[in-house]
């Protein structure tokens, strides 16, 4: 579909979809970004991956790029509780090194791959300079990120600690790394929100998931076309 035609088959979907939902798609949209995105590199405890879910939906992230070398992605649905129907999952996992295919693909969209690791001196989590958009690479919850993703990483960035623990969780790190680029950016002039055409593609989406026999309504929207 064109994009009119998009515009007329959400026109569509919406006769279906409650008020206060469409509202809460609005809300929500005005408030998403591209801008930062979120790499994780072989997670494989299913709460762990699903409450990084649950963090990106809360802080405004719109996209997840999963990289599964040894283990798959499995989501928790009691921990992500339905968020991961509204954030965008990437998944590589057809390549031999499906970090490289990882880190290769956000540099070409324009991204500054940034791994998280406590072991790197280059900057703490309230010093990354978010001139660029930027993709935040976290890793497993033992080995922390590979020896490929930090060679081929733009920069470092680390949490700042003050007890006997070297690292966090990395549902905590997440959390806590979002939390501070999200509301650094969003009270800068930074040009970090969703265009319209983002976010007609992302509301259209989301319209599809919440309108029973959605297919349907779509092969009966083109058919009358």
């Amino acid at each position: 579909m064109n994009r009119e035609e998009q515009k007329a088959f959400l026109t569509h979907l919406y006769q279906y979809v409650s008020e206060n939902k469409k509202q809460k798609f609005d809300a929500v949209l005005q408030n998403r970004t591209r801008y930062i995105t979120v790499a994780i590199e072989d997670v494989y405890q299913p709460h762990n991956a699903s409450a990084v879910i649950r963090s990106c939906d809360a802080f405004g992230i719109q996209d997840i790029h999963i990289v599964e070398n040894r283990n798959v992605y499995e989501i928790n649905p009691q921990v992500a509780l339905g968020t991961s129907k509204w954030v965008d999952l990437y998944r590589y996992n057809e390549k031999e090194n499906n970090t490289m295919a990882c880190v290769n693909h956000l540099k070409s969209e324009g991204y500054k791959v940034i791994a998280t690791t406590p072991h790197k001196d280059d900057c703490t989590i309230q010093e990354l300079d978010l001139s660029q958009k930027t993709a935040l690479l976290f890793g497993t919850e033992k080995e922390g990120l590979s020896d490929i993703a930090l060679e081929n990483a733009d920069g470092y960035v680390k949490i700042p600690m003050h007890g006997f623990v070297e690292s966090l969780n990395i549902s905590v790190c997440a959390a806590i790394c979002l939390q501070n680029v999200s509301e650094r950016l969003r009270s800068s002039e930074i040009d970090w929100q969703l265009t319209e055409t983002e976010i007609l593609d992302i509301k259209l989406r989301w319209a599809k998931k919440v309108v029973k026999n959605s297919e349907m309504h779509e092969k009966e929207f083109l058919s009358s076309k």
